[in-house]
């Protein structure tokens, strides 16, 4: 069964046992994936899935910041909620270990020399950790790597 199925007939599930929390994020979701395959008339396999799952749970953890500046813990809490339900999706996290040794296959791969090969390097991890680290953190690292 695809990712995509999965979450549809997880929407089912959530309705059918009226979890309105569970169902709205579900909606909001697929409501996402959908935007995607009609802006790019392309039905989205797992990899394309996964990328618009680690989208949505960026802009939540950005907004979780802005709530808790804001004092709002109720709204950071409400995303934070949302944030678990998006990673029950998403493939385990990497660990700090496996994500190094990526990093310095990759490098190694790409004969990377300096921070100007940093795309490169870039370009031959995203694949591999989408949906599974950070990829903010992930470029800060190779940057470190690469001396930059």
């Amino acid at each position: 069964m695809s990712l995509k199925e999965k979450i549809t007939n997880d929407m089912k599930d959530a309705l059918r046992a009226g979890d309105k929390a569970r169902l709205s994020v579900i909606r909001l979701i697929l409501a996402a994936i959908k935007q995607r395959e009609v802006d790019e008339r392309i039905s989205l396999d797992d990899a394309q899935v996964l990328v618009v799952l680690d989208k949505m749970q960026k802009q939540r953890r950005d907004s979780v910041t802005q709530y808790e500046k804001g004092k709002r813990q109720d709204l950071a809490d409400q995303e934070l909620s949302e944030i678990q339900l998006i990673q029950s999706y998403l493939p385990a996290q990497l660990s700090e270990a496996e994500l190094d040794r990526l990093i310095t296959d990759a490098i190694k791969a790409s004969a990377a020399a300096s921070i100007k090969d940093m795309g490169k390097v870039m370009g031959l991890l995203k694949p591999q950790v989408q949906g599974r680290a950070d990829m903010g953190a992930v470029s800060a690292r190779i940057k470190n790597k690469l001396g930059g």
